[in-house]
Formats: structure tokens, sequence, C-alpha cells
């Protein structure tokens, strides 16, 4: 069972990202989606810094394209969940700007009444089922809501985000047994940035494939180029048809990177400022795919205008963030509990 699955495998590289799997336009919509999400980071990066957002933060900038890629291929009705990095998930969900910045600011506009901050927003009606602040917990909670489309047999599929840190915890290879044996329509996509918190990959994990983790339930999976979209995009598009087939979950492994620290509170000192750089400058998602429409005979002039209107967004969303009002202290009795009709 296992050689099958083996079969399926891909390595990165440029021939994972097919032309046909993405139009120009709908790579013109990546850019534009990636960054909002960039600008969007860091500007809640400068309001941490002002003091303006409390608790934890965690900042997506680096892997925007991880995200973009996989929601090109998803449908309405499908769902998000993911860990605490999770304000770029959102924003690709379609998830209101002014409404996330607002509750980072613990401000009453925004999705959780400014009572859960970071890592407790949640948006159904988007298919974004949170962010979620126990490591590892998601698996779970992903694997369940693709039990439930299962059931019901509503063609629905689950994108269920981790990292490469979680991809050790227990719970995961529980859910993928689960998964396995009731072929749950489950894409399960670590996002593997290179470092565990400040724990570098290698130092803390014996395996150097984790797409290879789902070969003893004999769950397929890839290693795909997660700083280009394209190669996402491309690598969702067969998992998500394999999902749908009734074949059961996909496992992909999105080799990514992330620029800022683990959180706004770490200074990433294990590692170099020279690594850093490097990748900026060669593998930055954003910046490669503005050349490719360059290239592409895409007119300066509408990316300009596209930076426009994100920057305009993002501005828009830190000012409502600002001047909304604070909660009620009576709303510490409110959404205690969850009343069915």
């Amino acid at each position: 069972m296992a050689k099958a699955a083996t079969a399926n495998r891909r390595k990165p590289g440029k021939s994972e990202a097919p032309a046909s799997v993405l139009s120009l336009e709908q790579l013109i919509r990546c850019y534009r989606d990636m960054l909002l999400i960039r600008r969007f980071e860091e500007k809640a990066g400068q309001l941490y810094g002002m003091g303006l957002i409390g608790g934890f933060c965690h900042l997506y900038i680096g892997q925007e394209a991880v995200v973009v890629g996989v929601m090109t291929q998803l449908r309405p009705g499908d769902q998000v969940i993911t860990s605490y990095r999770d304000h770029g998930h959102m924003l690709a969900c379609g998830m209101d700007p002014r409404g996330v910045m607002a509750e980072l600011t613990g401000r009453i506009g925004g999705y959780s009444k400014g009572k859960g901050g970071s890592m407790h927003m949640f948006s159904p009606e988007k298919g974004f089922y949170g962010g979620h602040g126990i490591v590892g917990a998601q698996v779970s909670l992903g694997t369940g809501l693709a039990f439930a489309n299962w059931y019901r047999g509503n063609g629905a599929i689950t994108a269920t985000f981790f990292g490469e840190g979680a991809a050790n915890q227990g719970q995961v290879y529980e859910s993928f047994n689960l998964a396995a044996l009731f072929k749950l329509p489950c894409i399960y996509i670590i996002e593997n940035n290179k470092y565990a918190m400040g724990t570098a990959q290698e130092r803390a994990t014996a395996s150097r494939d984790f797409s290879r983790h789902g070969l003893p339930w004999n769950i397929p999976g890839e290693q795909v180029d997660g700083m280009d979209v394209r190669a996402v995009a491309a690598a969702t598009a067969r998992a998500a048809a394999h999902c749908r087939a009734g074949h059961g979950a996909y496992l992909l492994e999105m080799l990514t990177y992330r620029y800022r620290g683990h959180s706004m509170s770490d200074p990433a000192k294990y590692r170099t400022r020279e690594e850093v750089q490097r990748m900026r400058e060669q593998r930055d998602c954003i910046d490669n795919l503005r050349a490719l429409l360059l290239a592409e005979g895409v007119a300066e002039a509408r990316l300009k205008a596209i930076d426009e209107e994100v920057k305009a967004i993002v501005q828009d969303s830190a000012e409502f963030a600002q001047t909304s009002p604070e909660p009620d202290p009576s709303e510490l009795w409110t959404d205690v509990l969850a009343e069915e009709s």
C-alpha cells in the first residue's frame, strides 16, 4: 500500500506550476491577495509596537503564497482551519480586514467583539473555523470538520493547516488514522517554514520529508515549493481532486519561510540576518510573482494600482480598528454558551 502511495509523491520544482492551473487574471488576483496579507501584517506589526495590540501576535510575512495558492482551488462550502499564525488565512478566506484588525486591537468591531484577539477569530460564513493556540489541536478539529462533510455527503472538503513543529504531535497521527479509515475529504497542509518556534527542523525532527508522514495510513503526499503560488495551486488542485473523488485525505508539505520571528516577542537570534536576506532577495513569493506578471505583459501601471488599492484597504482597517469602541464590560457575560434554537 505504501508503495502505491509513494508513486503519487512529487518533489518541488518548476514542473509543479503548469500554466493551465491558473490563468493570467487569476495570477493577478493572487498578487493582489498576497500583497494585501503582506501589507496587513506589516501594519499589524506596527500597531503591536505602538502598544495597540496586546497578547500574542504571530505574523505570516513570507508565507503568503501558501494560503493564497490553496484558496484558488477551494469552493464555496469548503472549510479552512489553521493555527495561531492565522491573519493571512482569514484575509485569504475573504474576511473583512476591518473586522480582523479591530479584533487584534480588542475593539467591539472585531470578529469576536474584541474578546478573542489574534488567535480567536472565526467566520463560518466565510468557511473559516479559527486559528488555534494549542499546537496541533486544529488538526483534530479539521479532521472532525471533514468527518461531518463525509457524513453529510455534501461534497465539501476541509483544508487543515499546521506547522512542521505540530507535525510531531500525537493527535496528528490519530487524525491521519481516522481520515484513512473513513476516507475523509481532508487536505492536510504542513507549512514548513523551517523553524518550530526557535528550533530548526533538523534539530527537532528525524524526518527530512514530512510529505511521507501519511504513508503508514496510505495517505499520499507531496513536497511543494511553497514560495511559488503556481506550484501551490497546482498541488492543491491534485489534492482537491483526490478528495472530491472519494479517495480520502491528501498531505501537502509546503516548503516556505517566515521573515519575522515566531511571534512579535521573538528576536529570532537562532538564524542569521544573511539567511533571511537571501530568502527575501531570491525567493520572495510576491516579488517573484510581480516579476513574472511583468514578463507576461501585465502593465506596471496596473500593478501599481493594485499596490495603491491594498495600501488604502490596510490604512482604512487600521483607522477603523483604532476608532472602534472597546467592548462594554457587560460583554464579559455574553457568548459564554451556544444555545441551539
